[in-house]
């Protein structure tokens, strides 16, 4: 075994070992981990897109154009600059660069839109050095001592943490999650300041108001960063399925569990999309669980985890059960806007037009003052989003062409973008849900009789 200074439990994986797992594939960077290093990155990115503006314009005016500004800040090359860095310096600045790709992304240009949510996919993660000293600072010097084996080698890397497996000295096999340095400490001012060269780069128009959705990310942020938070949530989504067969949620180790590392069984599994190439019953049964338990989260729990990333589900092939994963980004959602939002699908299923109309005032989605114009495009895509649910048939993710209508009908909401704005946040992290599982059962190619899985929940309420 290595020394104590080359990561000395990284255990080796035989053939056959259930231990063994293939690497998580990611670049080994440091993370900046004090405010005053991560605003110098955000200095030092904005200096550089002045200098592509600078070069750009420059170009320009020998070719005898007179550009505006806003047509040299919106750039691919800039948003890729702003990507990159984010990706390097992870924490909140890398997540408001994914929330903002998400939330407003229908307000980007495409290939800049398509840049951000690079960042939903891409993380790097802490070298050992830095990974063990916040382990010391955790658990003590001699933390070494409770465990068998700890590969240092993370096998999943994101905006916030990475995880590792490791095995207890009395045989346990555990995931855990560590968080990268400074990130609790600086959301607020990462989030500040990412959006105010998000602004002064030009990549969200100016007649889109996005501070509410910063606020939330702000707090969103400083529950994910909360690992005794997450660890409470993981527990209380535990106790919610405890008896349904067809779900697994890791056992928390509250013993291990700190405010920056969250300790819980490892439960083995590959990852949900592998069921890409699986039998048609097979893809059609996981994604009828998956979105049989969003609307229960919905109406039934009123309690979503709403970070629609894949990797937050695995599937075990063996039991057929689905592993539920990550759940810093829980929200719990009022009674009456689940009221408001049960009576805008029921008015959808209905064909209640008037009805849809009303609800969606109601919860915010539209505006007593909104243009007819952008009223009635709104409708319209209300009633296109819900016409999977009014068909008595199973509905087929894969041969349908929903989302270039749905594509087609956002490209009118584009004339009214000066009278857009964001709707309540409530609707966002459950739209943001909604999209994230049609995505994956488009994906999966799924067949689902989604109007019997809505009904039930529809009957009651308001």
């Amino acid at each position: 075994m290595a020394g104590p200074e080359a990561a000395p439990y990284m255990f080796t994986a035989t053939p056959g070992d259930p231990m063994s797992q293939r690497r998580f594939e990611s670049k080994a960077l440091a993370v900046p981990s004090s405010r005053l290093s991560r605003l110098s990155r955000l200095g030092g990115l904005a200096s550089a897109i002045a200098g592509n503006v600078a070069a750009d314009a420059a170009r320009r005016f020998v070719r005898g154009e007179r550009p505006r500004m806003e047509d040299l800040l919106l750039t691919p090359a800039n948003a890729q600059k702003l990507a990159d860095e984010l990706a390097r310096m992870r924490g909140a600045a890398m997540k408001v660069g994914q929330l903002i790709s998400m939330d407003a992304g229908d307000l980007l240009p495409a290939e800049l839109a398509d840049i951000l949510a690079r960042l939903r996919a891409e993380a790097h993660h802490m070298p050992w050095v830095q990974l063990r000293r916040v382990l010391n600072q955790a658990w003590g010097a001699d933390w070494r001592q409770n465990f068998e084996t700890f590969d240092t080698h993370p096998i999943a890397a994101a905006s916030i943490g990475q995880v590792h497996r490791a095995r207890t000295r009395d045989g346990r096999d555990l995931a855990i999650k560590v968080q990268y340095p400074g990130v609790r400490a600086s959301i607020d001012s990462d989030v500040n300041n990412v959006a105010a060269l998000i602004r002064i780069a030009g990549l969200i128009p100016k007649t889109v108001d996005i501070a509410p959705m910063l606020e939330e990310a702000k707090g969103q942020l400083h529950e994910e960063a909360d690992y005794e938070y997450e660890g409470r949530r993981l527990a209380e989504f535990g106790a919610l399925l405890a008896n349904n067969p067809d779900f697994v949620v890791p056992a928390l180790d509250p013993d291990l569990t700190r405010k920056n590392i969250l300790a819980m069984d490892f439960v083995d599994g590959v990852p949900i999309d592998a069921l890409e190439t699986a039998p048609q019953a097979e893809r059609d049964r996981a994604m009828t669980l998956l979105i049989g338990l969003l609307f229960r989260e919905l109406f039934e729990f009123r309690l979503m985890q709403t970070d629609p990333n894949f990797a937050n589900y695995r599937y075990a092939p063996e039991t057929g059960r689905i592993v539920l994963l990550d759940f810093g980004a829980t929200r719990a959602f009022p009674e009456e806007f689940v009221a408001l939002y049960r009576r805008l699908l029921r008015s959808g299923m209905e064909g209640d037009r008037a009805g849809l109309r009303d609800a969606a005032r109601n919860i915010g989605f539209l505006s007593p003052k909104a243009p007819a114009g952008l009223e009635r495009a709104m409708l319209d895509m209300f009633e296109l989003s819900i016409e999977p649910l009014r068909q008595q048939e199973p509905f087929d993710f894969g041969a349908s062409d929903l989302a270039l209508r749905l594509r087609d009908a956002g490209m009118a909401l584009a004339e009214h973008r000066e009278h857009c704005t964001l709707p309540p946040m409530d609707t966002l992290f459950l739209q943001r849900k909604f999209g994230g599982i049609y995505l994956l059962a488009t994906r999966m190619r799924a067949r689902v009789a989604l109007r019997d899985l809505i009904t039930p929940h529809l009957s009651s309420g308001v």
